[in-house]
């Protein structure tokens, strides 16, 4: 459910109870057969939990999150008390709870080390833990998650204050095949507590974004994971010279690399990322917030030829029409259609975006294009022209996030989406080009600049 308030969930999982009725006649609850939970609420309370607890019973799947517009008051908040009670029947094995900071600064203040060590004790068989948001818990807490719970293989931590590197510093002496970690926001990590993670060689999803003091030495380690598919590390401390080291290992494996606000990178980071001898298996590229990326950078990227399928580089100043016209006349191969692998393409607030672009972006140019991003300023005559020429393409000016259709953090799914719409490449060569004049028409009269 999309949002529902933790009163509604209470009455609504809550039995039933009539008037002078006895407990042995006592109603079941209305659902009480549901495995799998996600609900996004105003308040993640102890009586939310205690009510699901005991009135469901087949739950294997938790996935609970909140968003506060105040900060919540004893009797609307999750204690310790609270998170003892989660797991009372042992079949959980997906956790995930999670306060968010969007519309305020909101934490669990009432959850420490304390309440994270019972609930640990009934979660042995957990596969999967997801806590956001519990400022309270230190390295003594999160430890005692991977202590406790062996099978787990997912891990994700959100604004984590307190943790720091002792939480992964005898990692290698448990038993744990972790496959999926996320940390972020956890910026107390560092370089070695990283190195101390990825001695766990299983790993396949690294999410680090934002944690700040992640370095270059972090990606020399990094490397080495022959497995990793996904690797997210928005505004860190790397360079150049550090995303070369990712070239000589992991980079043969990655389906995904997201350095979106890595202030320190130039255009050299593309070819330190792709030198000429590699056959990268990425698919998926952001780029975005990196002030000096430049169509030199972009020029570097075609020229690899790599089968992008998704490009993000929004918010990037100095990236211009040249860009685009590079990205429209690349060829993947010699006998592929020019900009055919792009299936998503976010151009949102880039500085030297004009109305040339749009010559670039009807047909035949990115024929395979289902998401497009591109600034509100853009003149709305030349999107409905682009719209009507190419009926399947999202085109997106707001600012959200492409592709982002649901509301839950999907950062281990590669940002994968749903591209089985109709090809409009087969319908270009069956001579569907009405619309083209229509784009030039509003070209004419758009202004110079959008």
């Amino acid at each position: 459910m999309g949002y529902i308030s933790s009163v509604m969930v209470t009455e609504l999982l809550s039995p039933p109870v009539a008037p002078y009725q006895s407990i042995e006649h006592i109603r079941p609850s209305i659902l009480p057969g549901i495995q799998k939970l996600c609900l996004s609420v105003d308040y993640i309370t102890d009586t939310m939990i205690s009510t699901i607890t005991n009135n469901i019973n087949c739950l294997t799947h938790l996935d609970l999150r909140d968003s506060p517009i105040t900060e919540p008051r004893l009797a609307f908040d999750l204690t310790n008390a609270g998170i003892q009670q989660i797991n009372l029947h042992g079949r959980l094995k997906h956790l995930s709870l999670v306060r968010s900071q969007e519309i305020f600064p909101a934490y669990f203040k009432r959850v420490n080390d304390l309440g994270i060590l019972l609930m640990a004790d009934r979660c042995s068989d957990m596969e999967s833990i997801c806590l956001g948001g519990f400022c309270q818990v230190t390295d003594t807490g999160f430890r005692t998650i991977l202590h406790s719970c062996s099978k787990i293989f997912k891990l994700r931590i959100y604004h984590g204050p307190h943790l720091t590197d002792l939480v992964f510093h005898d990692i290698a002496a448990t038993s744990l095949t972790l496959t999926h970690v996320s940390l972020r926001w956890c910026n107390l990590l560092t370089n070695h507590g990283v190195a101390r993670l990825v001695s766990n060689g299983n790993l396949s999803v690294l999410d680090l974004r934002d944690c700040r003091n992640i370095g270059d030495d972090a990606l020399r380690t990094i490397s080495n994971l022959s497995e990793l598919k996904a690797l997210l590390i928005d505004g860190s401390d790397i360079s150049d010279m550090g995303l070369s080291h990712l070239s000589k290992g992991a980079m043969r494996s990655l389906v995904s690399l997201s350095i979106r606000g890595c202030k320190r990178l130039t255009d050299n980071c593309i070819s330190f990322l792709f030198d000429e001898s590699s056959n990268s298996e990425l698919r998926e590229l952001d780029l975005s917030n990196i002030p000096n990326l430049s169509d030199a950078g972009i020029l570097l990227l075609a020229k690899r030829r790599i089968p992008l399928l998704e490009l993000r580089m929004r918010q990037c100043p100095l990236i211009s029409d040249t860009s685009i016209m590079v990205l429209a006349s690349m060829k993947v191969d010699e006998e592929g259609w020019y900009g055919s692998s792009l299936r998503l393409l976010d151009l949102y607030n880039c500085g030297g975006i004009t109305q040339l672009s749009f010559q670039w972006l009807k047909k035949p140019y990115f024929p395979r294009l289902r998401w497009l991003g591109v600034s509100s300023s853009v003149s709305r005559d030349v999107l409905d022209a682009l719209s009507r020429n190419r009926p399947f393409l999202h085109i997106v000016f707001h600012g959200e996030e492409l592709g982002m259709t649901g509301q839950w953090d999907n950062s281990d799914d590669l940002y994968m989406h749903d591209y089985d719409e109709v090809d409009e490449l087969e319908q270009w060569l069956e001579g569907e080009n009405e619309g083209d004049e229509d784009i030039q028409e509003a070209e004419n009269n758009a202004d110079p600049m959008l």
